[in-house]
């Protein structure tokens, strides 16, 4: 439910949804009161799924600038737009498209797989782009035959590699929201809380997921924590994320993990890891970019083309069930 202090906003939000045939898409990630006003809430696989299947003739994408770049290159004659045009990504910042250009000019044998977390010029230089959720389903799908190439984030990429054993090349990116949360702090909530489960993000490092009861993108944190008999889960990933989790689980207890203090210095409380370029979007701007129908998202067709066949690759390989091996 909407607070009451967001209420006469909201009221403007829905009304000028339906005079524009609009749908609000949200990540895990916005403030509450921009996820409770959406249409679908969810994690990079997710909104790429609705992005592709709705029937609205404009899209309001609550999330960083490559998300709302995806659901263009998913709809092209659709209006998207983004409540603050300067939501950007320090992991897409990470992997210039002509440097990865370069890179992959060193090996003609490369396949390339991209997590999403990268700009619409990336993708376009892609075989397969894949999400937190999917990763670990399309690296097994890739080819035998092809020396793989993962971009932008490295740890996401180690950590498919531990679940695949498929041997990768490593782009050398992180997003800074992930790596700010460090073995030491999730070792003292694990001391705090014995009785709590502990759900990490696969962008974290390595000595943090070695410590998670389970490692597994956001909408896959929402799965296990409904499943789990468990009351009290420690979530270390972007804080945003503990609003839906409340909702959806009324009935049990989730704490963010805190992170790392580089000054050392006494805190309030838990400092909880947010990430600058999901919150820079309000419900304010939300409204503003509805009204206005701007910033609008607009990609060179040849971008578009490129960039659309590894996400339509993606998608359909999500939406197969997985072989048994057995």
């Amino acid at each position: 439910m909407t607070p009451e202090r967001f209420e006469p906003l909201a009221k403007e939000i829905f009304a000028l949804k339906k005079q524009l045939n609009a749908v609000i898409l949200a990540h895990n990630y916005q403030v509450p009161e921009i996820q409770d006003v959406a249409d679908f809430v969810g994690d990079s696989l997710g909104l790429a799924q609705q992005a592709a299947q709705t029937d609205a003739d404009v899209i309001v994408f609550c999330g960083v600038h490559f998300m709302a770049e995806t659901a263009k290159i998913l709809n092209p004659n659709k209006i998207v737009v983004l409540p603050d045009k300067d939501a950007g990504c320090s992991l897409e910042e990470s992997c210039p498209a002509p440097e990865l250009a370069k890179l992959q000019a060193t090996n003609p044998n490369f396949w390339t797989i991209a997590y999403i977390n990268c700009s619409a010029a990336v993708k376009a230089l892609c075989d397969v782009i894949v999400t937190s959720g999917n990763a670990e389903k399309i690296v097994n799908a890739a080819p035998n035959d092809r020396d793989l190439l993962f971009v932008p984030d490295e740890n996401l990429g180690q950590w498919v590699m531990e679940q695949t054993g498929r041997p990768m090349t490593l782009w050398k990116g992180n997003c800074y929201a992930h790596v700010e949360f460090q073995r030491e702090q999730v070792l003292a909530a694990k001391e705090q809380f014995p009785d709590a489960k502990i759900m990490v993000h696969p962008e974290s490092l390595r000595a943090v997921r070695e410590l998670a009861d389970s490692v597994c993108s956001t909408e896959k944190m929402i799965t296990y924590c409904k499943a789990s008999p468990a009351k009290r889960f420690v979530i270390v990933t972007e804080s945003g994320i503990l609003h839906r989790m409340q909702k959806e689980c009324p009935d049990k207890e989730f704490l963010c993990a805190p992170v790392f203090n580089v000054m050392k210095l006494p805190t309030d409380g838990c400092r909880c890891s947010e990430c600058k370029f999901m919150k820079m979007n309000t419900l304010e701007k939300v409204r503003d970019c509805m009204k206005n129908l701007a910033p609008r998202v607009e990609l060179p067709e040849q971008v578009i083309q490129r960039a659309r066949r590894p996400m339509e690759r993606m998608l359909e390989i999500s939406a197969k069930p997985i072989e048994n091996a057995g």
